[in-house]
């Protein structure tokens, strides 16, 4: 397989300044592959339905988001030829972050599968860290059997050429999305994630706070987003997910219309400015949300009826669970975290 001239290689100095940039997500894929619905959708709260009136993107459109962690988003038009000598390749994967490439699961994807091998032997030669992540889009439209059908053979075929060219075990990760339901904001979580330097730190923390408070399942969310940074170690229940996401709908919405600072109202004390909030399902299933920052908050879900009646000792564990994220963060991305908050399990003994 040809590869891109290599005289656009980047230089040392160029390399050593973009470690130091905001990581960066690049939307790549052919035309009308969805990689604009998908921005849209996932970033911007676009109604799925209202993207059929989106334009197909001439340039590249570039977004920066302000959240819990600076990034971009650039949105490629599928017609831009990004390899070509005339592109500086340091201009557009220079930034750690991740290649998400979209590949229209219900179109001929022969093209798209040749032009995103070409583009890792590329991007591999001077960015080997940058994460290359293919979305399987618009899977919504095939059936279990096709769609199980079609991701393996996407998978087979990338990883054939990618290993003929001499790259075995590249490290290309996939998933099956669509913006008509959470997957799509479920394949940005693990993205997102891997941006993170300190997730482990981050999972080792919710994980002590979900076993000491009998959670079922626990996820730290980007409000804005939707898309989960971190959550405990348990296996992903996507209608757990689904529960959480649409609760944080709930509060955000309530808040909007109701919140209202009294003008005669006098705090009784030491009180928390952030929202909390639970609601107890029809099978008895409790969602608890507590914010973080006006960034993050915590969802959890749990259904252990010793633990939804010890609703001050939650409070009280999500707190301290509070202090320690902030700590997390207030540090040097850079250093390791060992910070661990103590945290008092439910039967009321502290743990060990």
């Amino acid at each position: 397989m040809e590869v891109a001239n290599q005289s656009a290689a980047p230089s040392a100095h160029a390399k050593s300044k973009a470690q130091n940039a905001k990581p960066r997500l690049l939307l790549m894929g052919l035309r009308r592959s969805g990689k604009s619905s998908i921005a849209s959708v996932v970033f911007h709260k676009m109604p799925p339905n209202e993207t059929l009136f989106l334009e197909s993107t001439t340039r590249i459109q570039k977004d920066s988001i302000h959240s819990f962690m600076d990034f971009q988003v650039w949105d490629f038009p599928g017609q831009l030829e990004y390899l070509e000598p005339s592109f500086d390749l340091e201009d557009i994967f220079g930034s750690l972050g991740a290649l998400v490439w979209v590949i229209d699961a219900q179109d001929d994807y022969l093209d798209a599968v040749a032009r995103l091998n070409r583009t890792i032997l590329t991007v591999q030669q001077y960015y080997p860290n940058i994460n290359i992540e293919v979305f399987i889009h618009k899977v919504d439209g095939l059936s279990d059997e096709y769609r199980t059908d079609t991701f393996q053979d996407i998978v087979q075929l990338i990883s054939d050429e990618l290993s003929d060219a001499g790259y075995e075990n590249a490290p290309v990760h996939y998933y099956l999305t669509s913006i008509y339901d959470y997957s799509v904001f479920e394949a940005f979580s693990k993205v997102i994630q891997k941006l993170i330097p300190n997730l482990s730190t981050l999972e080792n923390l919710i994980n002590t706070l979900s076993n000491n408070c009998g959670f079922e399942k626990t996820y730290l969310f980007d409000v804005l987003s939707k898309i989960y940074i971190a959550s405990d170690t348990r296996p992903v229940d996507m209608s757990c997910y689904e529960m959480c996401s649409d609760y944080i709908d709930v509060i955000v919405d309530i808040s909007e219309l109701y919140s209202w600072d009294h003008p005669d109202r006098k705090p009784r004390g030491e009180q928390g400015q952030e929202a909390e909030s639970h609601v107890v399902l029809h099978d008895e299933t409790m969602i608890h949300l507590l914010e973080m920052n006006k960034y993050l908050c915590l969802v959890s879900v749990i259904r252990n009826p010793e633990a939804k009646e010890k609703k001050g000792l939650i409070d009280m564990n999500c707190r301290t669970f509070q202090e320690a994220l902030n700590d997390v963060f207030s540090r040097s991305w850079e250093q390791d975290q060992d910070h661990e908050p103590r945290i008092t399990k439910a039967s009321g003994q502290p743990d060990e």
